[in-house]
């Protein structure tokens, strides 16, 4: 994280929330904030509210702010509980569902990454991340040195390349947003059929 945190946004989770009772896992959540602090990383920070924003996108922001870092579980499998299909996990014991706020934070960081926060997320990975890296590159490429093996004809083409893989980036980032609409898509025509 130390290496990255100057180059992305990061946003810590912890896999397999499952198997942590409820006071593990907030005990986990304190006990990586500390570690994040006391190493120096920086995380996303979610933007502050203005007053005249909505009460509910401000009640969700200090909602995801205190989530930190997100516990969730992953699936691929439909299990029926109640009449209704859900993805989840089926243990001896019952069945952990990923959508359910009460077993996973995953509805949380799905929303937070791909509906309330996108954009903010992309604005701050452009305007600081990518500008920071491509001013790095290009002092690079333009002090001349003596004990470094990069020249002049080399930093453009890093940048170059460095868009290429941004523009990329962010073209894979739309078709994932394309694919979890229609996933929603999806579920609730599911949830419609189910119903009647």
């Amino acid at each position: 994280m130390r290496s990255l945190h100057d180059k992305v946004n990061i946003v810590p989770v912890i896999a397999k929330a499952d198997t942590l009772t409820k006071t593990e896992i907030r005990s986990l959540k304190a006990r990586i904030l500390e570690e994040i602090e006391e190493a120096s990383i920086r995380i996303y920070q979610f933007p502050e509210c203005d007053s005249d924003e909505d009460e509910d996108f401000v009640e969700m922001n200090k909602d995801l702010k205190e989530s930190l870092p997100f516990a969730v579980i992953g699936s691929n499998t439909f299990i029926v509980k109640e009449g209704n299909r859900v993805i989840g996990r089926q243990y001896p014991w019952g069945v952990v569902e990923v959508e359910n706020p009460e077993h996973s934070d995953f509805g949380k960081l799905r929303n937070m990454l791909i509906r309330t926060h996108m954009q903010d997320l992309k604005e701050v990975t452009r305007d600081v991340h990518y500008e920071n890296f491509r001013s790095q590159k290009l002092s690079y490429s333009t002090t001349p040195s003596t004990n470094t093996s990069i020249n002049e004809s080399t930093g453009p083409k890093v940048v170059d390349e460095t868009d290429k893989i941004i523009r990329e980036k962010d073209e894979e980032l739309k078709r994932m947003q394309r694919m979890v609409e229609q996933l929603t898509k999806q579920q609730n025509m599911l949830a419609a059929m189910q119903k009647q």
